[in-house]
């Protein structure tokens, strides 16, 4: 079949499909718009009225003077800041394992020693012959003889009173678990 259309009216042709396809599109934005704009506006209204209300309620608060405190809440006051007090103390005497007592361990510890566990213990019974502040520590040695100088690394170190290393740690030869025991001074 043989197009019989002149080129120039093919042009103007595809020009007015061009056109009208614009005019299509501005006009479902439009609509699309208006559309939005109708389900937007009650939502804008009432969160406007809300917050109208919420301003006069907050003028209306900040001119009401503050009443004043009855005997009643002033020695409950008086009794919590007391009770906060005694916390604070308690809390101020509470031995923590420091950073520095930390730091002390790993300095002494040699590289080929690998500590598995350190653990804290403060027993604060006055008749207990074992009360006080203790640190433990467990870990593998490779030999005695590095365990032996990790004992008396710690021992000469002023961090520590106390250093006890059972008898029972030096059983094995090689790969040795052992339990230190510090008592920090």
């Amino acid at each position: 079949m043989i197009n019989l259309i002149p080129n120039q009216q093919k042009k103007d042709m595809a020009k007015s499909f061009y056109y009208r396809l614009i005019v299509l599109f501005l006009l479902v934005f439009g609509f699309s718009v208006f559309i939005l704009i109708i389900v937007i506006l009650p939502a804008y209204f009432l969160s406007s009225v809300k917050k109208e209300l919420a301003d006069s309620k907050l003028e209306i608060q900040k001119s009401e003077p503050v009443p004043s405190l009855d005997q009643k809440t002033l020695v409950v006051i008086k009794d919590l800041n007391k009770k906060l007090d005694i916390l604070e103390a308690a809390e101020q005497n509470q031995f923590l394992v420091s950073e520095k007592v930390i730091k002390g361990i790993l300095s002494e510890k040699l590289p080929n020693i690998k500590i598995t566990d350190i653990t804290y213990e403060n027993n604060t019974k006055k008749d207990d012959p074992k009360a006080g502040k203790k640190i433990s520590i467990q870990g593998i040695a490779p030999s005695r003889e590095v365990l032996l100088s990790f004992r008396l690394a710690l021992e000469s170190d002023s961090l520590f009173k106390q250093v006890d290393l059972p008898i029972s740690n030096f059983i094995k030869g090689s790969d040795i678990q052992f339990y230190l025991s510090l008592i920090p001074s």
